[in-house]
């Protein structure tokens, strides 16, 4: 029987669209199951992330979605519409379209006139320290939901702690839930928006649809299982501006498996790396006597600057740690798309 090949899938141009009239979609569609080797190229993944962040759906979702399905692009379109209700918002395709297109690539800057969530005291920590934390950054309500949302997800009760360990996310302190309407409300948080958009000086900021966090306390049979301090981005220099953040549903003390950092480390970590000896891996170096533990309150949202070691931490409290992670960035940021 003769062996059928089936010819290279072709990389689709940026403005053709389907059903949807997405610019973009149908070459993030192409570009991923045409295989790796088209997949790296900074200018496609700044893109890519900007287009999923835009139509609502998750990083990882969404490439588990494509190489375990293989679905065609009419199929795609589907998933991103059911993951949506069934319909786009209106008005998104044309301000999608227009951030994707040459004329975005400059961005919207801050509105001038918008009330002022950072103060400049905040400002002027965030650039010594590298992190800030906005207070209230969403009403007691909706951090109430959020976590009740978690509670649920897990099938697990506040007051029971022998319901904590044994959610469907395994031994891992993040949750798989994405799209509940109290996360969402979270993400779409007004003051949320602009204390990204003053850190970023831009107003074309599309938020991340990131995982929520259940970090229990610590027992004889189950230990923290990380993240330890760590980069979620290349370390070749330099690293481009980028943030993270993570909202905190629950009052959260120090030791209570608190987002913990090195603070200031965006503005030596250049020196530091050339301090190294001949081929050590920064990523193995181990900085946890400079890492500081972040206590917040219910309703604190810690943005860092994407250059600073963080992780979570042991819970040695008394509760868990519930939080979820949020950020939002532009329609076009740098990215070094050289991993170290």
């Amino acid at each position: 029987m003769p062996t059928v090949i089936t010819p290279p899938l072709a990389i689709a141009p940026p403005d053709e669209t389907g059903r949807l009239g997405v610019h973009y979609l149908k070459r993030f569609w192409s570009t991923q199951l045409a295989g790796p080797q088209d997949s790296s190229r900074g200018s496609d993944w700044v893109a890519g992330n900007t287009l999923l962040c835009g139509l609502r759906v998750g990083l990882r979702e969404t490439y588990d979605y494509l190489f375990q399905n293989r679905p065609s692009f009419e199929e795609f379109e589907s998933w991103i519409l059911a993951k949506n209700g069934g319909s786009l918002e209106a008005g998104l395709v044309e301000r999608l379209n227009a951030c994707l297109s040459e004329a975005g690539i400059p961005g919207q800057p801050a509105d001038a006139k918008a009330a002022l969530v950072l103060t400049t005291a905040d400002l002027a920590f965030w650039d010594r320290y590298g992190y800030v934390v906005l207070h209230d950054a969403v009403p007691p309500e909706n951090c109430r939901a959020a976590a009740q949302a978690i509670y649920e997800f897990l099938a697990a009760q506040p007051d029971r702690p022998e319901t904590w360990y044994r959610g469907p996310q395994g031994h891992s302190i993040w949750i798989p839930l994405l799209h509940h309407p109290a996360l969402w409300a979270n993400r779409d948080s007004p003051r949320i928006h602009r204390a990204f958009a003053q850190l970023w000086g831009r107003e074309d900021l599309w938020g991340s649809v990131d995982q929520a966090g259940f970090n229990p306390p610590e027992t004889p049979g189950w230990k923290f299982p990380g993240p330890n301090l760590h980069w979620d981005v290349s370390l070749a220099q330099p690293i481009p501006f980028g943030t993270q953040g993570i909202l905190y549903l629950a009052d959260t003390a120090a030791n209570q498996g608190a987002f913990t950092c090195v603070p200031g480390f965006h503005r030596r970590i250049e020196s530091w790396l050339e301090s190294l000896p001949e081929g050590a891996d920064p990523r193995q170096e181990d900085l946890s006597a400079l890492a500081v533990p972040i206590a917040g309150r219910a309703g604190d949202l810690v943005i860092w600057h994407q250059a600073l070691p963080h992780g979570s931490s042991p819970n040695s409290g008394a509760l868990p740690r519930l939080a979820q992670y949020i950020n939002r960035r532009p329609s076009y940021w740098e990215y070094n798309d050289v991993w170290r």
